[in-house]
């Protein structure tokens, strides 16, 4: 018999009655009813209570101790009344008449009650992490996170592929993101990075000869925090594969996305196949690359109408002769919402940066009308026109704004989403993945006018390019494709370029010189020279996946030891200052803060 328990605190039942047992595990909970002391006492499988009355020579010491104290106890098992039978709690049919316990772990007193699911201020909670895991929701997150990844793991398996390593410490590379650099003692002046993503290794695993690789890798990005992204670390599930087309990801994560979704969840899934969304499509139609296909409402481009000469909106029509454009979003039978409602979403949007939203409802009392405050400057004719564009009736209202194509998909995307809120349009209980295809090579930097990469800068440009090609790279579609979930984006991959030539002509074109090329990727250029088969993969988030599954909104509640928005660990006090003799022996100067 084990010296701390016969039983774990989930596993007694009526079939125990009778039996003499010790169990062993925190004191969740305790209530003294003068002659009685209920305790429940809890570890990692769940609760059991426990009983003393007041003749027995432990209960003053029991009823003086903290909860959170660590016990031993030891007494026997009977059976509750009916009127007192739990049913919230596997072991809610019987309880332990102590006989016995002994504290085999004392507790100072808490900063923060653990069997409560109150909110405390994040700094509390991170600086007392270990005490945070314990209580009920977010210990049961992270027990999911565990069971996810081990599920994960084997259907890569059972998919035919190979669980690999590869190395955290590596060479910096323009990855998209800051890295995190660590110097080295002997090679004073150079400096390791940390992997922002196993990219290149998992491209030279393809061209060492494996055909299917994944690993649950670590990667490291100083960035800053999110809701829906940890700054410093995360993981994904990084996958590569040998001789494949797009679409051969597509069914490999589709399959497993679906399982995994439907094995730990009870939400309904919006598609088993999931569409496909080309970029240019997304944006005009969702105002982002991530959208929220739960959200019913779409984005429709009525610029056109603003040219009319029966439209006299002279705000709009002006602003459209001088390059903006204009896109709105249809509401279905909103003619009963208050003008709160509507004067509430323009006034939404001038809080966003935006100069507002305007607005006008379908109304038909013998003949078509707009109502609202600009329904005045539209004829019959452009409303059926708006109508037609927009599958619009009457009844439903149209909410529109006007500006540069970036700050028009910034503000309806938000008020598209806005908008389905206020109107609880969106379905809670569904998972609604799509892939986001076909997108564009690079990408004009709006800071400095220069053309970069949009994504990957490894993916495989779309078609038999020619020279005539390259003289409008903004045009070149990429074999580059993202993965979202209910408006988060789960990750992004690509079929890879696998071609050295054409690899440094892409290079080129976003600002590097074939000298930097070798020095920045001088491992991964090299080895395609040596016969590289065609590959591609993805690399899901798989803190975004627990994040989904467990219904969180912060990627903090499914992550065990998660540092703060300022990339801080409360915890363990990092990052910390460290010794002159560590700086000496790496080479290393701090120079003094001005």
């Amino acid at each position: 018999m084990n010296k701390y328990r016969t039983h774990n605190c989930k596993e007694l039942s009526k079939k125990d009655i009778g039996k003499e047992v010790q169990i062993s595990g925190w004191i969740n909970k305790k209530r003294d009813h003068g002659n009685l002391l209920f305790i429940d006492l809890r570890d990692n499988y769940g609760i059991t209570q426990c009983i003393i009355d007041k003749e027995n020579k432990n209960f003053l010491e029991l009823e003086k101790t903290q909860l959170e104290t660590v016990v031993k106890i030891q007494g026997k098992v009977v059976s509750r009344s009916i009127e007192t039978i739990n049913k919230e709690i596997e072991t809610g049919e019987i309880e332990i008449v102590i006989n016995k316990f002994e504290i085999l772990g004392t507790c100072k007193e808490l900063p923060m009650p653990v069997f409560s699911d109150q909110e405390y201020a994040e700094e509390i909670r991170l600086k007392y992490r270990f005490l945070d895991l314990r209580r009920k929701k977010i210990h049961e997150n992270i027990i999911l996170r565990s069971k996810v990844i081990s599920y994960i793991r084997n259907e890569m398996t059972k998919l035919g592929f190979l669980e690999f390593q590869t190395p955290i410490l590596t060479s910096s590379s323009p990855e998209g993101a800051r890295d995190f650099l660590v110097p080295s003692r002997l090679n004073p002046g150079k400096f390791y990075a940390l992997p922002q993503a196993p990219q290149q290794f998992k491209q030279l695993i393809m061209v060492s000869g494996f055909d299917k690789y994944f690993q649950i890798a670590p990667c490291f990005r100083d960035e800053d925090a999110r809701a829906d992204r940890s700054p410093g670390e995360f993981y994904q599930l990084d996958l590569e594969m040998s001789f494949v087309e797009q679409e051969d990801v597509f069914k490999i994560v589709e399959k497993l996305m679906v399982n995994t979704f439907k094995k730990f969840s009870n939400k309904r899934l919006l598609h088993d196949i999931f569409p496909r969304i080309p970029y240019s499509q997304a944006m005009l139609k969702y105002g982002t690359d991530k959208p929220d296909l739960r959200n019913p409402l779409t984005i429709n481009d009525i610029s056109e109408i603003f040219t009319r000469d029966d439209v006299s909106f002279e705000i709009f029509k002006k602003l459209v002769k001088s390059g903006s454009n204009v896109r709105c979003i249809s509401t279905k039978n909103t003619k009963d919402k208050p003008r709160s409602f509507f004067d509430g979403i323009d006034k939404w949007a001038k809080e966003q940066g935006a100069s507002g939203l305007a607005y006008f409802t379908f109304e038909d009392d013998g003949d078509l009308s707009a109502k609202g405050p600009i329904g005045k400057f539209f004829s019959k004719e452009s409303l059926l026109e708006i109508m037609k564009k927009t599958n619009s009736k009457v009844g439903d209202s149209i909410f529109m704004a006007c500006g540069k194509q970036r700050d028009l998909e910034k503000i309806t995307a938000l008020a598209r989403d806005k908008i389905a809120n206020e109107l609880d349009l969106i379905d809670e209980n569904i998972f609604a993945f799509c892939w986001i295809v076909d997108y564009p090579m690079f990408e004009r930097d709006e800071m400095t006018n220069k053309i970069k990469f949009s994504h990957n800068p490894f993916s495989m440009p779309q078609g038999n390019l020619s020279e005539k090609d390259f003289e409008n790279p903004l045009d070149i579609l990429a074999y580059q494709y993202d993965i979202v979930c209910n408006g988060i984006e789960l990750s992004s991959g690509a079929i890879r370029n696998h071609k050295p030539e054409l690899m440094y002509k892409l290079f080129s074109i976003a600002g590097y010189d074939k000298t930097q090329v070798d020095e920045k990727f001088s491992g991964m250029i090299n080895a395609l020279s040596y016969g590289a088969p065609p590959h591609g993969g993805i690399a899901p988030g798989i803190d975004r996946i627990i994040m989904l599954l467990a219904n969180e909104k912060n990627i903090r509640e499914v992550t065990m030891f998660p540092m703060n928005q300022n990339a801080q660990d409360l915890m363990m006090n990092a990052p910390s200052n460290v010794s002159e003799e560590q700086l000496k022996e790496l080479n290393l100067t701090l120079k003094p803060k001005k």
